[in-house]
């Protein structure tokens, strides 16, 4: 892998640019001013396809060669887009079946993004053409410094039913599974009769009047997923040397890719973050993004390639960014190590879909507040040029599992009210509030990965293979601390059940069974025994080991355990039988037994996160932060940190050594 792209040096500033939308005067005051701010890396040609093939097979380089040579003198790096997410008029209208189908059956059209299917062969035809002129065109050009293929994979095209995908899908269902025998069982057809005789008797599970078998819609996500990925490869064989990247679709929010799939395949993980601006906590949403984008590439250093200096166009309410904001969420995503700062977008456009999304150059241009801050902002990165490279440490990781996520949310589970990011996010935001710093594993990670942490956290993991619990069985026994969510360990791989007794897989290193599940109406609560009330779920809870930390106090589980602990070899696992209100009292109790490091005494609005001997301080509060125990330079100061963070202000300090 070629890693971190070389240059430029120290944080990465800058963002997607579309010189195309403007005239040449335009241009020209676009370098001016990203000399003023501090840019130095901008993302080019990323829907520029139309521009660099007109027509079938004729290629116009000439303006991205005048505008790279342009950047170049300038000092500012260019990440080149390859702008297959774009696919032109021309083609569209030679390859009308290359334009995606629904699930419900109905063919996109065009005047988007991402109407191409990534199965289909005349539009890998015309990637392999287009990407390899770019790369024999720009490979050595000494702006170039990163390629960025295709935009956003998975958003918003995710699963398509066009034939070429169903025939791509029976190919790779012979490849998974060899012979039909192996495929029935894998999928339960025995139920409903659905049994398969020949391998052209397979369709894609296109929309149906009642529920679809679950686990052939299972292997449809992956197959979905492993179509974009191989289209990617695609492009990142043509294009070689330099580091290649694409662009997450919000590594929280992206729901159809599974991106622990991806992130072998990336030389640096690149994601996109836009906040629900109606939220006000919304800073906990960026800073789970942020910690699963640097978990994806195993703490190395990642880029934040795309957010907003204010409002976005897409969400019901465009919400501006209060006084403060977006410098402090541009901090945040370095203090979770992003080596960059980037946006959507350089200058906000005149025209199209998102013309009223915020852009580092607004339409109220240089004489604005958003100008203003996005100036002081690149002075702020160059002062923390040291930064890179550093990494953040983490004793607590969490379990974020892409194919649960697919699984537990298809039709008929026991409650409507089962969603994979309520729990996830609801024990992250309760470690955030706490000040511990998270990362995220896979199900799948080696023992010696879970063995690097003091705690590990299971919100949402309804599919669990067997060999994922026999991995988090030998981490409790090594000394470990397992702490499971409800509806964990149900089936496997292919969404059928674990034998015996819920919750299947996870009896042996939770020590109990479960009798049976107990759902809580819309709006129902119950109360437990330490105080506190749980919504959402209840459990009928046999201990076979455990024993009872809480119980419910009332519902239809009144006297049984729902909080347990079970002791097991140098470890512990809790189970947690519902969902409390309030997480923070119990899993603060089980982060302190288990050792884990934690800053003491900071108000809970106060984010302070570690890269090395960089300790970043973000004061999400409108009154000033006092912080114990931390001593050094305030780098962005440049005098000695005095002990307090501004209402709303960011501080950096680095420790002695």
């Amino acid at each position: 892998m070629a890693g971190y792209p070389a240059r430029p040096e120290g944080i990465a500033y800058g963002g997607d640019y579309y010189p195309e939308q403007w005239p040449r005067e335009v241009q020209e005051e676009d370098i001016r001013l990203m000399r003023e701010a501090g840019v130095t890396l901008v993302s080019l040609g990323i829907f520029a396809w139309a521009l660099l093939e007109p027509a079938e097979g004729r290629y116009e380089f000439g303006w991205l060669d005048e505008i790279l040579d342009r950047l170049h003198a300038a000092g500012i790096a260019v990440d080149l887009g390859t702008p297959t997410a774009a696919p032109p008029a021309w083609f569209s209208r030679k390859y009308p079946d290359s334009l995606p189908v629904t699930r419900e059956g109905v063919r996109v059209g065009t005047g988007g993004r991402e109407h191409a299917c990534s199965s289909h062969p005349a539009f890998r035809r015309a990637t392999v053409e287009l990407v390899g002129r770019l790369a024999a065109r720009y490979g050595e050009h000494p702006a170039v410094v990163m390629w960025h293929v295709h935009n956003e994979y998975g958003a918003p095209l995710g699963e398509c039913y066009c034939e070429a995908s169903v025939t791509a899908w029976r190919e790779w269902l012979r490849q998974r599974y060899a012979g039909l025998d192996a495929l029935n069982d894998a999928w339960g057809t025995l139920f409903w009769g659905q049994r398969y005789g020949d391998w052209a008797e397979i369709d894609a599970p296109r929309w149906s009047h009642t529920v679809v078998n679950p686990a052939q819609r299972l292997d449809y996500a992956r197959f979905s997923n492993d179509e974009h990925l191989a289209h990617y490869r695609l492009q990142k064989e043509l294009l070689g040397g330099k580091p290649v990247t694409t662009n997450f679709a919000g590594t929280v929010n992206c729901k159809s890719m599974d991106l622990w799939t991806w992130a072998g395949e990336l030389d640096v993980i690149a994601n996109d973050h836009y906040l629900d601006g109606e939220r006000p906590d919304n800073h906990i949403q960026l800073a789970m993004s942020a910690d699963l984008s640097r978990s994806l590439g195993g703490g190395a250093p990642w880029m934040i390639m795309e957010h907003s200096t204010g409002a976005v166009s897409w969400q019901p309410r465009g919400i501006a960014k209060r006084p403060g904001e977006m410098r402090r969420n541009s901090l945040a995503h370095v203090a979770r190590g992003s080596d960059a700062v980037m946006f959507f977008q350089w200058r906000a456009s005149r025209f199209g879909a998102e013309k009223f999304h915020s852009a580092m150059v607004p339409h109220a241009g240089t004489d604005s507040a958003v100008w203003r801050d996005v100036v002081a902002l690149g002075a702020d990165l160059r002062t923390l040029g040291e930064v890179r490279g550093t990494r953040v440490t983490a004793e607590v990781a969490i379990v974020w599992d892409w194919v649960a996520y697919w699984a537990l949310e298809l039709e008929w589970r026991p409650s409507g009210d089962l969603a994979f990011l309520e729990r996830m996010s609801a024990y992250y935001e309760a470690l955030w509030r706490d000040h511990v710093t998270t990362d995220f594993l896979p199900p799948s990670a080696d023992i010696s990965d879970f063995s690097r942490y003091r705690v590990v956290v299971l919100p949402s993991s309804y599919l669990l293979t067997e060999a994922a619990a026999k991995n988090l069985q030998r981490y409790v026994e090594g000394g470990g601390t397992l702490v499971v969510s409800y509806f964990s360990g149900i089936v496997n791989e292919h969404d059928t059940m674990h034998p015996g007794a819920y919750p299947g897989v996870l009896r042996d290193v939770l020590g109990l069974t479960i009798e049976e599940f107990h759902p809580l109406r819309e709006r129902e609560s119950v109360t437990l025994s330490a105080g506190g009330a749980a919504r959402v779920w209840s459990e009928r809870v046999r201990l076979t080991g455990a024993r009872s930390d809480q119980t419910f106090s009332s519902g239809p589980d009144t006297g049984h355990p729902a909080v347990t602990r079970n002791d097991l070899g140098a470890g512990t696992a809790w189970y947690v039988a519902t969902a409390p209100a309030d997480l923070r009292p119990l899993l603060t109790r089980i982060v302190d037994q288990a050792g884990v490091t934690r800053p003491r005494d900071l108000p809970e609005t106060l984010e302070l996160v570690r890269r090395d001997r960089y300790v970043f301080l973000i004061n999400h509060a409108d009154i000033p932060a006092t912080v114990p125990d931390v001593t050094g330079l305030d780098l962005l100061a440049g005098t000695p940190f005095t002990g307090q963070v501004p209402a709303g202000g960011v501080t950096v300090v680095r420790i002695p050594l």
